[in-house]
């Protein structure tokens, strides 16, 4: 995934204490609501005793649970420091549990990794007359855009009588069928343009998915098209299609970083790839890193220095930051090698469990 919705959470001042805060803002039953309270007022006593800065604090207390047209389990993540929000995200799923850091330097750990197992995508509920087309950004809970396409619907029933016409009448309706599939094809490609979808998920009438397989083939589709259960045709058939694309969206992530470790495997195989936490301090130090690999039990991360005036160096002791160490803070490994692939604009990837990497980390080079 790219880095740079991170860049705003390392603008705080230089010495400043940061904010971070994971929390489980789903809004289910009666008493959501007080229950999102509790837990904000409990995480707040937690940050306080931290020694977090009231402004900030006061900050947060209107972003905390501030997604109410949101329903079902998600959870928020939220940054601040010298009394200004850095940013907030709301995530897919709830944090494991309720978490309020104060330190020299955000905790975007959890926001990464649930922002890491998100695609862009776009559903087609499609039927012989046209077809329903929302565009999902990666991590979205609503469609960026909804576009309907709706074709002829003449001559959209083959008839089954006999006679010197039919064959004229099953044209008709195939040649309609193609029309209302090419219609649906434009729209699909500038939806999935629209928000870089990595997948399209189609469902509805078997007689007309073929048909816009071809036109979206014929167009060039970069994305993905995948076939799901469900389709146009009420509220049964869409509630089908949208708990079949939910499931279909679990393993194309799951095989998308599968993919990743095969890569990483590949790379380390040529020299270019490093693990462990030494060596890819160093690589990001240098610039080299191109994709940053972290699992995600980072518990037995130990203590690194850190400069604040240049992100990209990591040190085991501040003598070990040069010229930089007069500012020089500590913190978790894990969260200064986010923080420095973010500033040299490497992307990431979540260390998928029984990949070999020293300390749970690694690196795929931009170079040998």
């Amino acid at each position: 995934m790219d880095l740079a919705l991170l860049r705003p959470l390392y603008a705080a001042p230089v010495n400043a204490e940061v904010v971070t805060v994971h929390m489980d803002t789903s809004r289910e039953g009666r008493d959501a609501d007080k229950r999102l309270e509790i837990s904000w007022r409990d995480l707040r006593r937690t940050l306080e005793e931290q020694g977090a800065d009231e402004p900030s604090l006061a900050a947060l207390d209107t972003e905390a649970g501030a997604s109410p047209q949101i329903f079902g389990p998600h959870g928020e993540s939220l940054f601040a420091a010298d009394g200004q929000v850095l940013g907030t995200f709301v995530l897919s799923r709830p944090p494991a549990h309720n978490q309020g850091v104060v330190g020299p330097v955000v905790d975007p750990l959890e926001t990464v990794l649930d922002f890491d197992h998100q695609l862009a995508y776009v559903v087609v509920a499609l039927d012989r007359e046209g077809g329903d087309i929302d565009a999902y950004p990666a991590g979205a809970f609503d469609p960026e855009s909804k576009r309907t396409y709706d074709g002829t619907t003449l001559h959209l029933t083959r008839v089954g009588a006999g006679g010197p016409s039919m064959a004229s009448y099953h044209r008709r309706s195939v040649n309609a069928w193609t029309s209302n599939a090419a219609g649906v094809a434009r729209e699909v490609v500038e939806a999935a343009a629209e928000v870089k979808a990595a997948l399209v998920f189609v469902g509805g009438d078997p007689k007309a998915i073929p048909l816009l397989h071809e036109h979206l083939a014929a167009a060039g589709l970069e994305a993905e098209v995948v076939g799901v259960p469900g389709g146009r045709g009420g509220r049964d058939a869409l509630a089908a299609l949208r708990k079949a694309v939910d499931e279909a969206l679990v393993e194309a992530s799951l095989d998308s970083h599968r993919k990743m470790m095969d890569a990483y495997s590949d790379a380390l195989g040529e020299g270019r790839a490093v693990h462990g936490i030494p060596a890819v301090s160093e690589a990001l130090s240098n610039g080299a890193v191109e994709t940053l690999l972290l699992a995600a039990d980072r518990e037995a991360d130990p203590m690194k220095w850190a400069a604040a005036a240049d992100p990209r160096l990591i040190a085991s002791a501040r003598e070990g930051l040069g010229s930089a160490a007069d500012d020089a803070f500590e913190a978790p490994a894990g969260l200064l090698m986010l923080r420095a692939a973010t500033a040299t604009d490497a992307t990431f990837s979540e260390l998928l469990a029984g990949t070999h990497a020293d300390d749970g980390c690694a690196a795929i080079l931009r170079y040998s």
